[in-house]
């Protein structure tokens, strides 16, 4: 979980990370040359790179640590539907975000 610059939200939760090109729209995606950025800086989340999608068990937990009500971007760094994440991790991920309401 990170503190942002983003100016419409408060804080990124991001789960997965990682994604595939499979439109022209992708040419200049913000996601890839940041994790590019993050894996210079050795953040451990993206140190496999963009082209391989990863997910992150171990922040799943990380809404219920904060007290104070977010407005959370959720996987601001890759596609939670993309076909390589399983749904039974996204089926957590929305069980999470009911069990914590009072984010929004």
């Amino acid at each position: 979980m990170a503190n942002t610059k983003i100016e419409w939200t408060e804080k990124v939760w991001n789960t997965v990370t990682g994604c595939s090109k499979i439109s022209t729209g992708c040419k200049n995606c913000y996601a890839e040359k940041m994790t590019k950025r993050l894996q210079a800086m050795g953040i451990q989340e993206y140190s496999q790179g963009f082209s391989k999608v990863v997910y992150h068990s171990h922040k799943l937990i990380q809404p219920f640590n904060w007290k104070k009500p977010k407005l959370i971007f959720v996987n601001s760094m890759s596609d939670l539907f993309h076909r390589k994440v399983p749904n039974t991790f996204i089926r957590k991920i929305f069980r999470i975000m009911n069990k914590n309401n009072q984010h929004t």
